[in-house]
């Protein structure tokens, strides 16, 4: 039996979701609430996540799954004292890491439709960016979630070339390259406005993204924004694909995994197998026969 379930969380005080010996993760986290509800052995809980979050960011739209044997969800359907099974397991996992102080949330816990695989199911991922340069209002309650700037960044500039960087490219000028893995995805939207506060706010949405690619998108946009890069030298670098140091990968803090979208539940098996098939190389293969070759990380 396949739950899907989703979560929200502070990353602040996390060494990133995938667990680690010896620091504290989302996912080890949440394993070890489920470990105590379902009083089950740690190492039999494993959860499946749609975006390995890096250290320091958060998220307000996690989608992970787990796996339960058929004994152990007909032990939780049986319980009828505590409700509805999904429900009440949500409610006691809440309970369990709440129980600190708690800077993880379970939002929802659903029966999974079949074919649904929370990593390869995906059609895309969005993340959302809050920067305060010196034109914003800069609020100590929201420091945590946002990157402080210094100087004024020019908006429209940023959000001209978020737009020019749009589609299905290489984007190894702006991803850490992993040995076995392709950095082609495809950027369905990036946008930049300011919000009431002035607060600048990126949205970045994709098939999927490469480790570190949307905080070297948002550091791009910021060396254009402060006059410093060229837009034309920027999508000149987009295409050579290659790695580069002239602009910063931003901090973690101001990125936020906001939602991760799935098709139809009568495709999500056929788009998570075409999601497995590794990525060819530009030219060797229509746009459409691409697919993304895993889960998110940034």
């Amino acid at each position: 039996m396949r739950l899907r379930i989703d979560a929200a969380y502070d990353g602040t005080a996390f060494a990133g979701w995938s667990s680690q010996p010896g620091l504290r993760t989302v996912q080890g986290t949440i394993e070890a609430a489920l470990a105590t509800v379902l009083r089950d052995p740690a190492e039999q809980v494993r959860l499946v996540v749609a975006g390995r979050t890096d250290a320091g960011v958060h998220a307000t739209g996690q989608v992970a799954h787990l796996d339960l044997s058929a004994e152990r969800w007909a032990a939780l359907a049986a319980d009828r004292r505590r409700g509805e099974p999904t429900t009440a397991l949500a409610r006691r996992l809440n309970g369990v890491l709440a129980s600190a102080d708690p800077d993880v949330v379970i939002t929802g816990i659903a029966l999974a439709p079949a074919g649904f695989d929370a990593r390869f199911s995906p059609i895309w991922r969005r993340y959302a960016y809050r920067i305060a340069d010196e034109a914003a209002l800069r609020d100590p309650l929201r420091r945590a979630h946002t990157l402080w700037q210094p100087g004024t960044l020019d908006a429209a500039a940023m959000d001209a070339l978020a737009q020019s960087l749009v589609g299905l490219h290489d984007f190894g000028a702006f991803c850490k390259p992993r040995e076995g893995s392709t950095t082609i995805r495809t950027l369905l939207d990036y946008r930049w406005r300011r919000d009431d506060d002035g607060v600048l706010l990126a949205t970045v949405r994709a098939d999927a993204f490469c480790h570190s690619m949307v905080r070297a998108l948002v550091g791009a946009a910021v060396a254009v924004g402060l006059g410093r890069r060229e837009p034309d030298a920027i999508v000149e670098l987009l295409r050579s694909a290659q790695r580069t140091s002239l602009f910063p990968v931003v901090a973690a803090k101001g990125l936020t995994l906001v939602e991760v979208g799935y098709p139809p539940d009568a495709e999500l098996a056929a788009r998570a197998e075409q999601t497995r098939a590794r990525r060819q190389p530009l030219g060797s293969a229509s746009p459409a026969a691409t697919a993304a070759d895993g889960a998110s990380s940034d």
